[in-house]
């Protein structure tokens, strides 16, 4: 990913060094247990792990590939240029290069996942003090984006916190399912190579080993992983485009926080535009963009090819550093984020008392008038709202046929701003547990 959309952390994970630092720990370890077995001499494993300081050259291991055509083949050959020939003849014994690749990926995509995982427990908490704080800021809920019945804005984010909630939940199954290492051999079988080897590398390096390998760890595992990344980007989208609509012109109900100094137009000095989300929008897009091709690379002819290969050198990075961007973006939006209290009740109140119509509806219904007849007596006066701007009680109250059904106080009575709020305790106790 650019470095316009990265945090360093995360590329760090994903950088050639810490790759090749993690094929000679998994080499390293193989040849500990190799050792432990008898299979080599203890000398030579204790050889490889005199190379544990070296910094391992970039630049030597991709000259070496632009011979061999085979990247661990290169690398193997410049990690014996520290070991020495003689010492590091033992390397890779009963192994093949699926065994080095597929648990290097997965031991970053859990580091990957750790990082993915404290993300979303800091947007989790922005999320939750912003509900808290705006628990009773009543706004109008919307559907179809025309005005519905209201609602609070404590209750969106609430909403918002609920589905991060589940979104984390999966990230963390997500990151236990991918936490599988092989070291196999050719096609899995452990022919040249005791499966004590992989355990205990795997043990070394924090994952459990794959129940059955063939010769690649099997990809409905990374599936679904960048599933859920996608399902997290959509989430992010979700939010960001609440906050792009709240901050439109006639609506401000909510804004991105401004800083001094910053200019929204080149044009138009006047302009105060929503950025950062419509920047998550486009960001949720390309981390989805992972997710069929990863599903695409769960087919794979036989025991093994390597088609996959060159999806997951660019989806795996890519998804995960613009992921941890994008949620550390968010957090920073949530947590500085305007809102307007005012500009609610006064969108709310555009069209007086409307939001209210099916109160009405349903307390004609209790007092005997059927639901098709209820429906056309509310409507009528509820377009004459639409039409003229007026005051739907007002209408409701000039309307012989509603008041000789509920009364004047009646009518009245149904105007009551609470009843719709009355239960956002118990939504808050529902999503918070307090």
């Amino acid at each position: 990913m650019i470095p316009r959309y990265s945090r360093p952390e995360m590329v760090s994970i994903w950088s050639p060094e810490t790759k090749f630092r993690i094929w000679y720990e998994i080499e390293a370890h193989a040849c500990d247990a190799q050792a432990d077995l008898g299979v080599i001499p203890r000398e030579n494993a204790d050889a490889v792990w005199r190379a544990k300081d070296v910094e391992f050259d970039v630049a030597r291991i991709d000259e070496i590939e632009a011979v061999t055509k085979h990247d661990v083949i290169a690398f193997l050959t410049h990690l014996a240029e520290h070991v020495g020939s003689e010492e590091a003849r033992f390397v890779h014994q009963g192994m093949t290069s699926s065994d080095v690749l597929d648990t290097c990926l997965n031991v970053q995509l859990v580091r990957s996942a750790d990082i993915l995982i404290k993300d979303m427990e800091g947007l989790l908490a922005a999320l939750k003090k912003r509900a808290i704080e705006h628990k009773d800021t009543v706004r109008v809920g919307r559907s179809h984006g025309i005005h519905a019945e209201p609602t609070t804005m404590g209750l969106t984010f609430a909403r918002f916190y609920a589905e991060m909630d589940r979104n984390l939940a999966r990230l963390k199954l997500a990151r236990e399912e991918i936490a599988t290492g092989a070291i196999s051999g050719a096609v899995g079988t452990f022919a040249n190579i005791d499966p004590a080897v992989e355990q205990h590398v795997c043990d070394k390096l924090g994952l459990i080993p794959e129940p059955i390998s063939t010769q690649v760890i099997p990809r409905d595992r990374h599936a679904m992983f960048f599933a859920v990344l996608g399902v997290i980007a959509s989430s992010i989208e979700n939010v960001a485009i609440e906050i792009r609509h709240m901050q439109r012109t006639e609506v401000l109900e909510g804004a991105e926080f401004f800083s001094m100094g910053q200019k929204g137009s080149s044009a138009m000095p006047h302009k105060k535009n929503p950025v950062l989300t419509e920047n998550l929008t486009g960001l949720a897009r390309l981390v989805r963009a992972a997710v069929i091709p990863a599903m695409e690379n769960v087919a794979l002819w036989h025991e093994r090819d390597i088609s996959h290969s060159s999806v997951e050198r660019a989806i795996a990075p890519d998804a995960c550093v613009t992921l941890d961007f994008a949620l550390a973006r968010l957090t920073g939006v949530i947590d500085k984020m305007l809102i307007f209290p005012e500009n609610m009740l006064d969108n709310m109140n555009k069209f007086p008392g409307l939001v209210m119509s099916q109160r009405v509806l349903l307390a004609l219904t209790q007092a005997g008038v059927n639901r098709e007849d209820a429906y056309v007596m509310v409507q009528r006066n509820a377009l004459k709202v639409w039409e003229f701007r007026t005051d739907f009680r007002e209408e409701l109250l000039a309307d012989a046929d509603v008041v000789a059904a509920l009364t004047t106080d009646g009518i009245n009575e149904k105007f009551n701003m609470e009843y719709h709020t009355k239960h956002v305790d118990t939504i808050f106790k529902r999503v918070f547990g307090e």
